[in-house]
């Protein structure tokens, strides 16, 4: 009953929803891919009969995912890791990928799913809009779990000096640094894992060498009056903390530029490469999502800013849920990320390395983002 609910309202929010796009990734993202490799392959585990489920647990629970890429193939990616969680539990679990972020809102929010990927606006708005759920999950990533989001142009002219290959920019002490892109938190466009960590000799499956993103220092009063692609009102990463930081700047993110609002991380990437926009935000490094298509993305489209820290993306869950229950998803993700089939699935998935435990007060800098822009409701 609840399934057939839930697949109703996606389709409803599909309809008004997909002018808004997909928010993060961010994490969505950083969301970034670290392979492009498929999904590995794994049988169905034997599901526990339920004879030792707690009697206060559900049937049945439902996982809402946003898609960090295309929805049918993220679809596909999560079936590994919901057939664990279902094995892990003893319950059915069912793994269901929304349109956006306005869609699994909504879904949490009116008691249709039980558990959602959230990138840290999209959380908000859910607690803060329905207050039915609580965190669960903090991503980590290469050892960090808080990310940035990545201006990018096409135009050099916006760099104080020139671009640098095999670059990324990184927040050190206050300020903004250009590092080598195999020291950046990030997984860089270029970069792939070797034998002995990373590497800059990244190729497409055809073989093409994959060019190391480059970067540079520019000067974000210079965005002013150019066409600007965000992702969606959704998205932290994508316009909440750049929207933010041009207000900062005095620079009104809806008169002073021209906004656009490109629906995906990918899609705004791929607007600046092809001359549709000037400049572009992102989770750091969204280039690495076109780099199969676009080899020569790193080098076409130059990273000249990024905005302050954002704390990762976390797995929310309604807070009625029985607290044993609770425990027990955390704990079976948990053991299924430290195996490797877990940690190339969750690469997949978000490019999650690591997890702990989730804490509401971690997501008060984007409450307070929000508020500032004047964001109190999922966009529509």
């Amino acid at each position: 009953m609840r399934s057939g609910k839930l697949l109703a309202l996606v389709f409803a929010v599909s309809l008004v929803g997909a002018a808004c796009g997909s928010g993060d990734e961010e994490t969505a993202t950083t969301t970034t891919e670290a392979t492009t490799t498929e999904a590995p392959t794994t049988e169905a585990p034997e599901v526990d009969d339920g004879s030792m489920v707690p009697a206060d647990w559900p049937e049945k629970i439902v996982f809402g995912f946003v898609p960090s890429q295309e929805q049918e193939t993220l679809q596909d990616n999560i079936q590994p890791f919901i057939e664990v969680l279902q094995a892990g539990l003893g319950i059915e679990v069912e793994g269901v990928v929304t349109t956006d972020y306005t869609g699994l809102v909504t879904a949490m929010g009116s008691d249709q799913a039980d558990l959602g990927a959230f990138g840290p606006f999209g959380y908000v708005l859910g607690k803060d809009n329905f207050g039915n759920i609580e965190p669960l999950i903090q991503s980590i990533r290469f050892g960090s779990a808080t990310y940035h989001g990545q201006w990018f142009t096409n135009d050099t002219s916006i760099c104080a000096d020139p671009p640098e290959p095999a670059t990324a920019l990184e927040n050190r002490d206050t300020e903004i640094v250009q590092v080598p892109a195999l020291e950046a938190v990030a997984l860089q466009v270029g970069v792939t894992f070797g034998d002995d960590g990373p590497e800059l000799t990244d190729t497409t499956d055809e073989g093409t060498p994959v060019s190391p993103g480059s970067s540079c220092i520019g000067d974000l009063a210079d965005v002013e009056g150019k066409k600007v692609a965000f992702v969606a009102e959704s998205s932290t990463s994508g316009y909440l903390f750049p929207a933010l930081e041009l207000l900062n700047m005095g620079i009104d993110p809806q008169t002073d530029i021209t906004p656009i609002f490109a629906g995906s991380h990918d899609a705004a990437v791929t607007a600046v490469l092809n001359g549709d926009a000037d400049i572009g935000l992102s989770f750091d490094d969204a280039r690495r999502n076109i780099r199969q298509e676009e080899p020569d993305v790193g080098e076409k489209v130059v990273v000249f800013s990024i905005t302050g820290e954002i704390p990762n993306d976390v797995v929310a869950v309604r807070s009625e849920l029985p607290g044993t229950l609770k425990t027990a998803i955390y704990d079976t993700v948990e053991a299924y990320l430290a195996t490797d089939e877990g940690e190339a699935v969750f690469d997949q998935i978000y490019s999650w390395t690591d997890i702990r435990p989730a804490t509401e007060s971690d997501f008060d800098i984007v409450r307070q983002a929000a508020a500032e822009l004047g964001i109190s409701e999922p966009p529509g």
